[in-house]
């Protein structure tokens, strides 16, 4: 959930930058609620992670990742969401 956004001065006059700060302690805490009522098995499917959508879209600017690239984009959330790191937005602890 975003927080607060901040308009910056650039170098430039005629620029500005933007910083958005975000708390990821709703999303954390719907995993949290989705591990402890097993929620994770949907048939066949697995709902793996709950994951912010900005913080999504990070990981992909980190890596340098394009938005259609589905196959990298894949790679990056696995890696991320396998790395202790961010085992908390984890619903399914299962491998994949």
């Amino acid at each position: 959930m975003k927080i607060a956004e901040q308009f910056i001065d650039g170098d430039d006059p005629n620029t500005f930058h933007i910083k958005h700060t975000f708390d990821p302690q709703a999303a954390l805490d719907q995993a949290a609620a989705l591990r402890s009522a097993e929620a994770s098995h949907m048939g066949e499917s697995r709902l793996v992670a709950e994951v912010p959508m900005w913080l999504v879209e990070h990981w992909m600017k980190e890596a340098g990742v394009a938005h259609d690239d589905n196959a990298a984009r894949q790679e990056v959330l696995t890696r991320k969401l396998q790395s202790g790191e961010f085992s908390k937005f984890r619903v399914w602890e299962g491998s994949y």
